[in-house]
């Protein structure tokens, strides 16, 4: 039975997953303007970050030139507070962004959206103790839950993944939950228990499926709440640290220009804010063509 189980969740999820794409790929040939403007911005950000070592100019921590130099042939963004050109560090720091952000969101979703899923089919003490615990920890304030772990524990990527992604999971179980107890007394999930489908089964091929949406433009969000995050933990002086950049870390280290009128430290925030606006852009167009969508986040 357990295989049975397990082999169709797997494939349901396979079929989940071409399913989407297709649907996806049809929306995107409706996208407003503003959509494809911050899709664009998206796959600019990404490519860099996948591409860095073949379309930064320089080493990520090679000096080559004077400290903060202005914007030039030479060095299109300028240089940062110890002569390293900041358009190589901007694009190294996109690597290391999106791949914290982007694995804390997942992990985020995966605990947060099963755990939510579970409560919803299970009910019952299961539901009572999984949504007072999440009350629990939404109750402490996020950012100074997060200072306080990584003040005692070794900051590395590792680390704020875990971090972030356990804290942020809080968010994606109130959502999943939410959604999945709609679902859950629907005809269909009646037929599932009735035909004696085990909670697995329920949730990877029952109650999944009719989630995907709402999960999917949550996903968006939580991916540039992260990144947010992250670059408020990097200009704390806990996120990425050096050599390592990200774009929390670039503001922090040359925030000191600012005095004198050098704009080096308003250049990865400046980053950080079109990743966010693109992440929106395109997020709010899935919403507004999405009738479910508009119900499941009400």
């Amino acid at each position: 039975m357990l295989v049975r189980v397990a082999n169709g969740a797997w494939a349901g999820l396979f079929g989940l997953m071409s399913n989407a794409l297709e649907k996806r790929s049809i929306m995107l040939v409706h996208l407003s303007w503003g959509a494809r403007l911050g899709l664009l911005g998206l796959i600019v950000f990404a490519g860099s970050a996948i591409f860095a070592p073949w379309v930064a100019p320089y080493g990520p921590d090679e000096v080559v030139g004077d400290v903060w130099e202005p914007i030039s042939a030479q060095f299109w963004l300028g240089t940062d507070q110890i002569g390293r050109d900041l358009l190589t560090r901007l694009i190294y720091g996109a690597r290391n962004t999106f791949f914290v952000a982007g694995a804390a969101t997942l992990l985020s979703f995966f605990m947060g959206s099963f755990l939510g899923f579970l409560a919803a089919v299970r009910g019952g003490i299961i539901d009572q103790s999984l949504s007072r615990l999440n009350d629990l920890m939404m109750a402490i304030p996020t950012l100074i839950f997060a200072l306080v772990v990584l003040s005692v524990l070794p900051v590395n990527m590792l680390t704020l993944i875990l971090v972030m992604g356990v804290l942020d999971s809080t968010r994606v179980f109130r959502l999943s939950r939410a959604v999945a107890v709609d679902i859950a007394v629907l005809d269909f999930v009646e037929a599932a228990r009735l035909r004696g489908e085990k909670t697995l089964w329920i949730i990877f091929r029952e109650i999944l499926p009719n989630a995907l949406t709402p999960l999917f433009a949550e996903f968006g969000l939580r991916f540039a709440f992260a990144v947010l995050f992250l670059s408020t933990l990097s200009f704390l002086g806990l996120g990425i640290q050096p050599p390592e950049a990200d774009w929390g870390s670039m503001v922090k280290e040359n925030k000191d220009g600012i005095v004198f009128g050098i704009p080096a430290a308003l250049i990865p925030a400046g980053a950080i804010a079109i990743l966010t606006i693109s992440i929106n852009l395109v997020v709010d167009s899935i919403l507004s063509r999405t009738t479910s969508l508009k119900g499941g986040r009400g």
